[in-house]
């Protein structure tokens, strides 16, 4: 062999095996971190002999003696599986990322302390029940006992030992109480209501008149979809079904803006575009066993591992003492379950979107801001944020009686002018009582103890839609939502007049809209509007989704009763639908308009599309890309980019209003002087545009052209899965997958028309709950049980999500049992 020849083989050689080295180093501290799912093990502050069996998807079902060794046992397997998860949310929530992380997360912590969750979670600990305190405080002693067994970086996650080798990652604290409860914060701040919309208003006025900016946000369509409460209104102080009603700052913002961007998201896309999620419940006199069916599939951020952890926490004898036998989703550093049922209801949530936050422009002077024509002393507390690899940086957090100051804590963002600051109140900033109504409902048996649980449940407010056993069925708004002395919550206001200020007391509880077995049977609910305001006061919110889905939803229920009655695979595809509910709207738009060149074979697509955008549709590919195009033709020339369009179904009302306007100005494109283009000219260069695009990305027939290759979930880990170094995200992250839906369709993909095409929001989960055999229940998480990268476990129920499948959701005894894969006994 030539002498270059055997050096090159020589050098191979040497890297193939360091190659074979490297990777049993990384499989040997893989599995390391791998948790023990069979035999047994000493917890020490049991009561008890715990079991815990796992199918073969590693879903646990524990099974305790008492409540305490129940909810101890949840936190031991929740750090077994999702310690890393649990770890990175605790120090996203306090402001302590960069200690992780270095200097890369400063912003993301100086915004999360200026909001001050961990704040608001120490105060909120104390005022919770003490039954609550105590299942808290048992699940910490199940994590701690979880930490104390694996004392070394490389037996907790893969992720420590990454964080390892760039200097970070440290060793980790004991758990607390507050470390739970501050992550309920999280999930308040990503189903937040309109604080981006109102800054959206704000700042695109500062281009455009207030009316045209109002154009922007078309009132709800009661017209055309209906709200989730058809009936009742506010009598005698309370919500009575069967009533009915009597008819009747620039820069400071755009500071703000930022950092309310550095906030990170936790359970929700970073643009919030694709955020929602859908719930409904049919009686049993329409489905085929005779008792209610409860179908619910929350839309949140497409995350590796899903921010969802499936189990059942099972009391082998329910008593007073320890009452729980529920099975559901749970949150990974939260005992109890958020989303299932119980032995006898079951329940599911969708966002309410009630305003509970808003914007105060104020007048600061040095330590000082104006209120009633007074100057107030500003209240002050100085975070030191610690830098792994780097300095503690210190920040100054300021505060009006309305809140902390936003726009302050992102550098080059210093405000002038007469209002020269923005501070937000938001109810999530004063101590609830949520984490009471998780335990609440987990041991909830009926419609009035299950009213009563939601009556605790203060942020984030949720639609939630109930069934039982015994046939009934119902809805429930709760939460804690300001009245409000004027204004209407939409627009920024002037703090320094004190008329917009916040009443004392919120809406009281028993005055939230509320239904019981309707007339129709059935209750859907999809981040529509609650109740037509002309039956209902006070003011709820003027942000709502705007019914698309709520009423696709509808539409399916009645088609499918059409046929008789329904049973779980009904539901089950009413979840996968992925029609466009707009393409009624445009597509007839888009076939008027005379167009000429290769366009118009791509057009012809749509002719005989059946509106569905599965992942194999070239038409859903073609319509899609028209509305991206449309979109940024018609309102990125008008809008500051931080209120561009981002897609779904507000731009749904605006351009169906615009389609009857051939000329209004929104359709002029301002950076073409010399040329004023009208609706047929912005709706022409969109399809020409559109088929450009996809002829370079997909070639130029387009009939080989598929959506699925556009619009593709890749799943990103919430943490590593963005360092920006390919070998690192490489082991985290995985897909991509071709998917079909779409932002507003019922299977509610969500994706940014600013970025491109790719997946930013999906259903995070899905569940069918059978209450006539609760074993009949059907559910799928959008990963998996695990996050321990490379375990059978990480992403083994993607495909199935994928498909649209759902995996058997068992909860009695014996179904466990004999679907168990691993037993693990745990010991006093």
């Amino acid at each position: 062999m030539p002498w270059p020849l055997r050096w090159a083989a020589r050098v191979l050689t040497v890297l193939l095996a360091l190659a074979l080295v490297l990777t049993g180093v990384v499989v040997y501290t893989v599995r390391k971190s791998f948790p023990q799912v069979d035999g047994s093990l000493r917890l020490p502050g049991l009561a008890g002999t715990v079991e815990i069996y796992r199918d073969k998807s590693g879903i646990p079902h524990i099974y305790a003696d008492s409540a305490a060794d129940l909810f101890m046992a949840q936190g031991f397997v929740h750090a077994q599986d999702r310690f890393f998860e649990m770890d990175f949310r605790r120090h996203m929530t306090a402001g302590r990322l960069s200690e992780l992380f270095g200097a890369s997360t400063l912003d993301n912590d100086k915004a999360l302390r200026t909001m001050g969750w961990r704040r608001v979670a120490e105060q909120e600990v104390p005022e919770l029940a003490q039954d609550t305190q105590n299942y808290l405080n048992a699940y910490a002693k199940g994590v701690n006992a979880w930490i104390s067994a694996n004392p070394n970086a490389s037996d907790r996650s893969l992720e420590y030992s990454v964080l390892k080798l760039q200097g970070g990652g440290g060793t980790p604290e004991k758990w607390t109480a507050v470390d739970s409860v501050a992550w309920l914060k999280a999930m308040a701040w990503d189903l937040r209501s309109n604080v981006e919309d109102e800054i959206d208003r704000a700042l695109a006025a500062t281009k455009l008149p207030r009316e045209r900016v109002e154009q922007l946000y078309p009132g709800y369509p009661y017209d055309r979809h209906l709200p989730i409460v058809n009936e009742g209104t506010v009598r005698q102080g309370r919500f009575d079904q069967r009533a009915e009603p009597r008819l009747r700052a620039g820069r400071a913002l755009q500071a703000a803006a930022d950092t309310l961007d550095a906030v990170p998201s936790t359970m929700g896309a970073a643009d919030r575009s694709g955020i929602g999620s859908n719930s409904w419940v049919v009686s049993g006199e329409h489905t085929k066993s005779g008792k209610p069916l409860l179908a619910n599939d929350p839309h949140l951020s497409a995350q590796m591992p899903s921010v969802w952890y499936q189990a059942g926490l099972h009391c082998r004898k329910v008593s007073e003492a320890c009452p729980y036998d529920v099975t559901g989703y749970t949150f990974s550093g939260m005992p109890g379950v958020i989303i299932g049922h119980t032995d006898r209801i079951a329940w599911g949530f969708t966002n309410l979107g009630p305003d509970v936050a808003d914007l105060f422009l104020e007048q600061v002077d040095g330590d000082t801001y104006l209120y009633k024509n007074s100057r107030l002393p500003l209240e002050t507390r100085q975070e030191k944020i610690k830098v792994a690899g780097g300095k503690t940086v210190t920040i100054t957090v300021r505060s009006t009686r309305h809140g902390p100051l936003i726009n302050e804590v992102i550098p080059g963002a210093r405000p002038s002018g007469e209002a020269n600051a923005v501070a937000l109140q938001w109810t999530a900033l004063t101590p609830g009582r949520t984490a009471d109504a998780v335990f609440a409902l987990n041991k909830a048996g009926d419609w009035s103890e299950f009213k009563a649980a939601a009556a605790l449940f203060d942020v984030p407010a949720q639609n939630l839609v109930y069934a039982d056993t015994s046939g009934k069925i119902g809805y429930q708004a709760p939460g804690r939502i300001p009245v409000r002395t004027n204004g209407d919550g939409t627009w920024p206001v002037p703090g320094w007049t004190g008329e917009y200020d916040w009443n004392t007391a919120p809406i009281p509880y028993d005055q939230l809209p509320s239904v019981e077995d309707p007339a129709d049977g059935f209750i859907v609910t999809a981040n529509n509007a609650v109740i037509d305001p002309s039956r209902y006061q006070p003011l709820l919110t003027m942000d709502w989704s705007y019914g698309y889905r709520s009423e696709r939803i509808r539409t399916l229920i009645k088609e499918a009763l059409e046929k008789g009655p329904i049973d779980s695979a009904a539901m089950s595809r009413i979840q996968q639908d992925t029609h466009n509910g707009f393409a009624e709207t445009l597509v007839p738009a888009l076939l008027q308009v005379d167009l000429a060149g290769p366009s118009v074979q791509a057009r012809d697509l749509l002719r005989t599309w059946d509106r569905a955008q599965t992942p194999d549709s070239a038409a859903a590919a073609y319509f899609n890309a028209v509305w991206r195009h449309l979109l940024t033709l018609t309102f990125d020339d008008d809008l500051p980019e931080s209120a561009r369009p981002t897609g779904g179904d507000r731009w749904y009302e605006v351009v169906r209003r615009l389609l009857e306007a051939p000329e209004d100005p929104f359709w002029d494109d301002v950076t073409t002087r010399e040329i004023t283009e009208t609706r047929d000219d912005i709706l022409r260069q969109a399809m020409a545009s559109a088929h450009q695009e996809l002829a370079d990305r997909l070639g130029a027939d387009v009939k080989a052209w598929r959506w699925g290759d556009l619009h593709q979930l890749e799943l990103v880990n919430g943490s590593l899965g963005t360092s920006g170094i390919a070998a690192v995200e490489a082991l985290f992250n995985r897909g991509p997958l071709p998917v079909g839906g779409s932002k507003d369709a019922v299977d509610a993909t969500g994706w940014n028309v600013q970025n491109g095409y790719a997946i930013t929001a999906v259903p995070s989960m899905r569940m069918v709950v059978d209450l006539s055999d609760l074993d009949l229940s059907r559910w799928v998480n959008l990963t998996g049980a695990s996050g321990h990268a490379f375990h059978e476990n990480y992403w083994d129920q993607t495909q199935a999500w994928a498909r649209g499948d759902l995996l058997p959701m068992y909860s009695s005894p014996e179904a466990v049992k004999k679907a168990a894969r691993h037993t693990l006994r745990l010991n006093p």
